[in-house]
């Protein structure tokens, strides 16, 4: 891996810990703002929010500045929110500052994976793109569980401390390794261009995918912590290692995806989002009792990110020449999904059916998808034709 993509990596991670992290350190950020477990929920589906909706017009707007200018003040909005967040006098300011770095959060993805490619010859594009992936899923393997003991031990505020920390490490890491014309490319396409490949049955259905995924990931993710507390009976201290396997299961998936649509993408991506609707029903068949529920969430997290890494890559193949609103619009369609998932979840628990019940909502959203892929599998079989070439670059 050379050293500016190891930089964006760190970047990843550091946007990725600080969105996920919530869910782990959920009911004392509840207790500490003086606000319930549901109402707290909305720092998850706010955070997704800023990231889906100002995310692709910070990206568009920003278009003409330097990629690493770019790249550099969004870490620093990052590291100075963070310390806000710690520093949040209430929930309605948490909630404010959240929204804030989730623009920069959504920029940075859009910006990142097509700096990326730029990075890297044309065979080896793939995996640059996994590489900014990966930051997410080892977000959740190390960031998730560090950041929620941490909180545990020292309060959430903490928490929040060891981000503005890591934004540090990932602004002087991006201004040291980048180089300085980072992103440059001979010819732009016009922004009625990056539209129209929008309309392309390929990237709408797939956005389709996105917002199926996230329901059946964050629906539960987002309140995984009371789950395993008040369903399970696990204890307290035993959850940051639950998260902890969730994450190595999802950094093995993503490594599974990419392999699997290399492979035979289309019929791989079905052939998962079945055996994830079959997952969340055991996981709700299962939630009573500690070792298999434990399993269940390992699998269900590999699952989650095997299967966005052949959603992502099909949208970057269909977009390949004109990129830069739909790579934007790769996070913004992920974190719409969990936006919805969060307040889904948050109106069944206060309508009063339960954690447990969380599960099964997933488990719809993913026969839904199962049926979309499906759709949308035999209409590009029957059109027969292929992926666009990519646009000229430096």
């Amino acid at each position: 891996m050379s050293l500016p993509l190891i930089a964006l990596f760190i970047a990843a991670f550091a946007f990725g810990t600080t969105e996920f992290v919530i869910a782990g350190v959920l009911p004392q950020v509840a207790q500490g703002l003086g606000v319930s477990v549901p109402s707290a929920g909305y720092l998850v589906s706010g955070y997704a929010c800023g990231i889906a909706i100002g995310g692709p017009l910070l990206a568009l707007a920003t278009k003409s500045l330097s990629r690493k200018t770019l790249l550099l003040g969004l870490a620093v909005v990052f590291t100075l929110g963070q310390a806000a967040c710690a520093l949040a006098p209430d929930f309605a300011s948490m909630l404010l500052l959240r929204i804030a770095v989730a623009v920069a959060h959504g920029a940075y993805f859009g910006v990142a994976m097509v700096v990326a490619v730029g990075l890297v010859r044309e065979d080896q594009r793939g995996m640059a793109v996994a590489v900014i992936l990966s930051g997410l899923t080892v977000s959740n393997v190390i960031g998730v569980p560090a950041g929620t003991a941490i909180g545990n031990i020292w309060g959430w505020r903490a928490t929040f401390w060891v981000m503005c920390a890591l934004g540090v490490a990932a602004t002087l890491a991006m201004a040291a390794l980048l180089p300085r014309t980072t992103g440059y490319q001979a010819r732009s396409a016009s922004l009625a261009s990056e539209v129209r490949v929008l309309a392309r049955q390929q990237v709408w259905t797939s956005l389709i995918l996105m917002l199926m995924l996230m329901l059946g990931q964050f629906c539960l993710f987002t309140y995984i912590t009371p789950t395993l507390l008040e369903v399970t009976g696990l204890d307290e201290n035993l959850v940051p290692w639950v998260l902890l396997l969730n994450g190595v299961g999802a950094t093995l998936g993503v490594f599974l995806g990419g392999k699997l649509s290399d492979w035979k993408l289309m019929p791989s991506l079905i052939a998962m989002l079945a055996l994830q609707a079959v997952t969340l029903a055991i996981i709700y068949a299962v939630s009573p009792y500690p070792v298999p529920m434990v399993v269940a969430i390992i699998v269900w997290g590999g699952l989650n990110f095997a299967i966005g890494t052949p959603i992502q890559t099909r949208i970057l193949a269909w977009t390949a020449d004109a990129s830069n609103l739909a790579a934007s619009l790769i996070p913004s369609g992920f974190n719409i999904g969990i936006a919805l998932a969060a307040s889904l979840g948050a109106a069944m628990l206060n309508a009063g059916y339960g954690y447990r019940s969380l599960s099964l909502v997933g488990a719809s959203a993913m026969l839904v998808a199962v049926i979309v892929a499906v759709i949308s599998h035999l209409w590009e079989r029957r059109s027969d034709i292929g992926p666009p070439v990519p646009a000229a670059a430096e």
